[in-house]
C-alpha cells in the first residue's frame, strides 16, 4: 500500500480565499481584524512559525503586531506586555508563543489573557468551554488536524460520521494547546479514544496502542517517533511534529516530523507530510479564529454591557467544533 498523500497546502489554500472575503467584509463595516503574537527569546520553531503568521496576516489586510522578549524575560514583564494588548483595541486575537523562558509559568500568562481575545482558547474559561462542547474558539493545530481529516474522509466513498464512529482514533501527545485538545474533538466525532504520551512509551504500551489506531494523530513533539512498525495496514496518519534537524555535514536545518514519512507511507491508506501537512492550515486557521474574536469584538460593543449569550460560529461543522469547508458563508 503507498499513502495517499494529503495535501495541507491546497486546503489552506482554499480557506485562504474564503478567509480573504470574510477580512474584506469586515474591513468594509470598520472593523479591521488585528492579531498579536507574544515571542520570548529565539526558539527555532517559535521564530519561524511567528515570521509565517505575520506575512499571512498582511496579506489578508489584518493588522499586525509582535511584542518580541528577550529569553531572560520576567513573568511580571511578560504579564505586562499581555495586559497591553489586551487593552489595545486594534488587536483582537492574542498568540503566546511556546516555549516561554523557564521562569515564566505559562500558566500564570494564560489567565491574563483576555478570554476574548484568548484565540487558541489557552485561558481556563475558553478551555473549559472546548471541554464541555460549547467553544468561543477551537485551538487552531488541532482544528485543523481534524479539518484536514473531516476534509480526507469527505473525499471517500465512506460517510465520516460513520467512519469516526467505528474508529479507533489514537492521539500520540498531551499537549494542552494540542493534544488535549485533538482527544476532545474526536469524542466529539464520537471515535473511541486513546491517549498515549512518554508514560506510555517508557511502560511499553506504545506501539500496542498505535497499531490498534484507524486514525493515528502524532503530537509528541519527537523526530520520527512513529515508525512503520507503530502503524497498521491501511491506517489514516496525520503527522503534527515540526522538528527542525540539523544535517550531518552541513549543518543546515530541514524540518521533520514525528513520523518516519516514507517508512509509514508504505503501509498507511493516507498520510499529512510534514512540512506541507497540517503547518499551513494552522496558519490561516489562527487567522481565521482572529477574525472570529473581530466579530466577538463587534457584537460585544453593539450589545455592552452583556456578551455571555453570544454563541459559537454558525458555520461550525461536526458536533460544532470545527469549521465547514471554504465553502461556508460565515
Amino acid at each position: 500500500m503507498v499513502a495517499h498523500i494529503i495535501d495541507g497546502r491546497e486546503l489552506a489554500a482554499e480557506l485562504k480565499r474564503h478567509l480573504g472575503a470574510q477580512v474584506q467584509r469586515l474591513s468594509e463595516q470598520g472593523t479591521r481584524p488585528g492579531l498579536a503574537t507574544v515571542i520570548a527569546g529565539d526558539d527555532y520553531p517559535s521564530v519561524a512559525y511567528e515570521r509565517r503568521v505575520r506575512r499571512l496576516a498582511e496579506e489578508l489586510g489584518c493588522h499586525y503586531v509582535c511584542a518580541a522578549l528577550s529569553s531572560d524575560v520576567s513573568e511580571a514583564d511578560v504579564i505586562a506586555e499581555v495586559g497591553k494588548l489586551d487593552a489595545d483595541p486594534r488587536v483582537h486575537g492574542i498568540l503566546v508563543l511556546r516555549p516561554l523562558p523557564a521562569d515564566v509559568a505559562e500558566a500564570a500568562v494564560y489567565r491574563a489573557l483576555d478570554p476574548l481575545k484568548d484565540i487558541e482558547a489557552v485561558h481556563p474559561v475558553n478551555a473549559g468551554l472546548l471541554a464541555l462542547g460549547r467553544p468561543r474558539y477551537v485551538p487552531s493545530t488541532p482544528a485543523s488536524v481534524f479539518h484536514m481529516l473531516d476534509r480526507y474522509l469527505s473525499s471517500t466513498s465512506d460517510d465520516p460520521a460513520a467512519v469516526y464512529a467505528r474508529s479507533n482514533l489514537v492521539v500520540v501527545g498531551r499537549s494542552s494547546n494540542v493534544g488535549k485538545p485533538a482527544m476532545l474533538l474526536a469524542q466529539a466525532r464520537n471515535a473511541t479514544v486513546v491517549s498515549c504520551d512518554v508514560h506510555s512509551s517508557r511502560a511499553g504500551l506504545l506501539v500496542g496502542h498505535t497499531r490498534a489506531a484507524d486514525i493515528l494523530v502524532v503530537a509528541a513533539g519527537v523526530p520520527e517517533l512513529i515508525g512503520a512498525e507503530h502503524v497498521k495496514e491501511g491506517a489514516v496518519v496525520i503527522d503534527v511534529g515540526i522538528n527542525p534537524v540539523s544535517q550531518e555535514g552541513t549543518g543546515k536545518v530541514r524540518l521533520v516530523g514525528d513520523v518516519d514519512f516514507n517508512a509509514v507511507a508504505e503501509k498507511a491508506a493516507a498520510i499529512s507530510p510534514v512540512p506541507g501537512g497540517v503547518g499551513p492550515i494552522t496558519d490561516v486557521w489562527l487567522l481565521r479564529n482572529t477574525v472570529w474574536a473581530a466579530r466577538l469584538a463587534a457584537s460585544v460593543q453593539a450589545a455592552q454591557p452583556s456578551w455571555e449569550g453570544l454563541s459559537v460560529p454558525g458555520d461550525l461543522g461536526a458536533a460544532g467544533l470545527v469549521a465547514a469547508p471554504a465553502s461556508s458563508s460565515a
